[in-house]
């Protein structure tokens, strides 16, 4: 991720980052698949560190056999792709 200058988080800021990231991932998957044909969706965000700052996203994701037209790992990659956009985003915000 690219360094953004911003102050050491507060535990509150790790928490809605993360919860902002969990929160994008769900949303992009969810938009493309009906829930019912999702059988399971993890997502893990975790931070670590206070400068830098690290996160790891992790989504666990198992659609229904019944869905054929979805590429499982591009969704996967695209959810996760997604939750570093939200952190970005939300870290941005808090520099301005």
């Amino acid at each position: 991720m690219v360094e953004l200058g911003i102050p050491e988080l507060t535990t509150e800021q790790f928490e809605e980052a993360c919860t902002a990231a969990e929160k994008a991932a769900r949303k992009l998957v969810l938009c493309r698949v009906a829930q019912k044909f999702v059988e399971k969706l993890d997502i893990s965000v975790e931070a670590e560190g206070i400068k830098p700052v690290n996160f790891t996203v992790e989504v666990d994701l198992k659609l229904s056999k019944e869905v054929k037209d979805v590429d499982h790992q591009e969704l996967t990659d695209e959810a996760v792709k997604k939750a570093f956009e939200a952190i970005e985003n939300y870290l941005r915000k808090l520099k301005t």
